[in-house]
C-alpha cells in the first residue's frame, strides 16, 4: 500500500541511487539535504516535470519513497531474524524450511526489482516503465499471497477427504484467485500509464462503451499495456466481470451445506468483492484522489486475502 502511495504522489524517482545495505539512513544535515537535491536536479524527472521544485517540496516526495524502501528492508529483517532463531533451534519442520526459505529469497529479489524499475525513470522519460512496475506489484502480491496460505495452512491443517461438490467448489475459488491476481496486474498498468485520469465516467467512458482509440496502434499487441485507451479499459472490464464471477461463486456456495465458520468465509468474500467495486468506482469518477485511490490498492489486498482464506476454508472442509 504504501508502494502505492508513492507512486500515486509521483514520489518514487525522488531517490536516485540504490544503497541496500547502507540506505537505511536518510539526510542527516542541511548539506545532505542540499547534496540529494542538486543530484536529483540532474535527473530528468526535475528537468522535464519537476523543475522549480523547492527543497521543501522535494523533501515531500523523498520521504514517501525513504519510507517505502526502509519498510521493505525491515520486513526482510523482521522476517529472517526470527526465522533463523526457530530454525537453528529445531523448531522448523524439514517440509516447511525450503518454503520459508523461498520466501525470503522471493523478498530479496523484489528489492533489486524495486530498483530496476527505478532505474528506467532515470534516463530521458521521466516515468518508470509500466512493465517494470506491474512486475514489481506482481512479485509482491505473489510473495504475499504465497506467505498468507503457508501461514493458514499452519494454522488449520487442510482435511484428506473431501465431497465432491465442495472439491469443485475449492478449484473455482483458486480460478477466482487466479483472476483476482490478473486484474491487479492490469491495475498495475493503469497506475504505470496514469490511465486513471483518461477516463473518469462509469460505466461507459465518456459516453462510449467501445471509446474510440481502443485499438489505434500497431500491432495490436502493444495496445494491451501502451494505449491508455485500451489499458484503461481492459481493467474495468476484467474488474467487473471478475466481480460478477466472485457473485456468481458465492450464490453456489449459498446452495451448499457448509458448516457455519466456512460459510462465514464466503460471506466476506462477497464483501470484499462489493467494497473493491466500489472503491474502484468512486477511484475512478473522483479522479484518483490519493487516500480512496490507496484505499482501492488495498481493497485489492483485501479481496485477494479473502477469496484465498475462502478457498482455503473449503480445504479444510470435509
Amino acid at each position: 500500500v504504501l508502494g502505492g502511495v508513492t507512486r500515486l504522489t509521483h514520489s518514487g524517482l525522488s531517490m536516485t541511487d540504490w544503497k541496500p545495505i547502507t540506505g537505511w539512513l536518510p539526510p542527516l544535515t542541511d548539506a545532505a539535504w542540499m547534496a540529494e537535491f542538486e543530484r536529483y536536479k540532474t535527473f530528468p524527472e526535475y528537468l522535464k516535470v519537476n523543475q522549480g521544485m523547492d527543497l521543501a517540496g522535494f523533501k515531500s516526495i523523498f520521504w514517501f519513497e525513504f519510507s517505502h524502501r526502509v519498510l521493505g528492508r525491515t520486513v526482510g529483517i523482521v522476517y529472517l531474524l526470527p526465522f533463523l532463531f526457530f530454525l537453528f533451534r529445531g523448531k522448523v519442520e524439514q517440509g516447511l524450511a525450503p518454503k520459508l526459505w523461498i520466501m525470503f529469497i522471493l523478498g530479496g529479489l523484489q528489492g533489486g526489482l524495486g530498483w530496476w524499475m527505478v532505474a528506467s525513470g532515470l534516463v530521458d522519460h521521466p516515468d518508470v516503465s509500466q512493465y517494470r512496475l506491474t512486475a514489481h506489484l506482481g512479485l509482491a502480491v505473489l510473495i504475499y499471497a504465497y506467505g498468507l496460505w503457508i501461514a493458514m495452512g499452519l494454522l488449520v491443517p487442510a482435511s484428506t477427504h473431501h465431497r465432491e461438490r465442495v472439491e469443485k467448489l475449492y478449484k473455482t475459488a483458486i480460478m477466482l484467485a487466479a483472476a483476482i491476481f490478473i486484474v491487479m496486474l492490469s491495475g498495475g498498468l493503469v497506475a504505470g500509464l496514469d490511465a486513471g485520469f483518461a477516463y473518469n465516467t462509469f460505466p461507459t467512458m465518456n459516453g462510449q462503451w467501445i471509446p474510440d482509440g481502443l485499438l489505434s496502434m500497431s500491432p495490436w499487441y502493444v495496445n494491451l499495456g501502451e494505449n491508455t485507451t485500451t489499458v484503461q479499459f481492459n481493467h474495468r472490464w476484467l474488474a467487473t466481470l471478475t466481480g460478477v464471477a466472485v457473485i456468481a461463486y458465492w450464490v453456489r456456495t449459498i446452495s451448499i451445506d457448509l458448516s457455519p465458520g466456512v460459510q462465514g468465509m464466503q460471506h466476506l468474500l462477497l464483501l470484499a468483492v462489493l467494497g473493491q467495486i466500489t472503491l474502484g468506482v468512486l477511484t475512478l469518477v473522483y479522479v484518483v484522489p490519493v487516500p480512496i485511490a490507496a484505499a482501492h490498492q488495498a481493497g485489492a489486498m483485501v479481496l485477494l486475502s479473502a477469496v484465498l482464506a475462502a478457498a482455503h476454508a473449503l480445504k479444510v472442509e470435509s
